[in-house]
């Protein structure tokens, strides 16, 4: 593979990391069962919230174009009680909505791989989704 190219296949991650939370924040369901949707962990915010989190990824391609497969972490952070199912759900369903052009890549797949839900010790919950994207190089 020539380094232009490799180069160019680390941006992936990126690329879809902004498709993401374009997606997620530019929804108008979502935007009403949280109180933001930031790329990483915010310094400051009120719960519920969701928070785009590491992306991981790895060489996927098919015989004639090259690709990734990434895997990234969206956690939907909360606080009391109530547990953000409406929200969660709201998140898995504009996971395929991720899918489509993204800084010269092109989401081929998307989907929910893994869910976890976990209490912490100060009343607050977190849902973690974790979504793998499979891309092809835009020509």
């Amino acid at each position: 593979m020539a380094a232009r190219e490799a180069g160019t296949m680390s941006g992936a991650e990126a690329a879809i990391r902004a498709r993401a939370l374009r997606v997620l924040a530019d929804d108008v369901v979502l935007a009403g069962l949280v109180h933001g949707v930031f790329d990483g962990v915010p310094a400051r915010a009120s719960a519920p919230y969701v928070s785009i989190g590491g992306a991981e990824g790895s060489d996927w391609g098919t015989k004639d174009a090259a690709g990734r497969e990434v895997r990234m972490t969206l956690a939907l952070v909360g606080a009391g009680e109530a547990a953000g199912d409406a929200a969660a759900g709201r998140i898995e369903a504009l996971v395929p909505e991720m899918r489509g052009g993204a800084g010269g890549w092109s989401i081929v797949s998307a989907r929910v791989v893994r869910t976890r839900f976990a209490f912490a010790k100060d009343g607050g919950w977190r849902h973690e989704i974790v979504v793998r994207c499979r891309c092809l190089v835009a020509l």
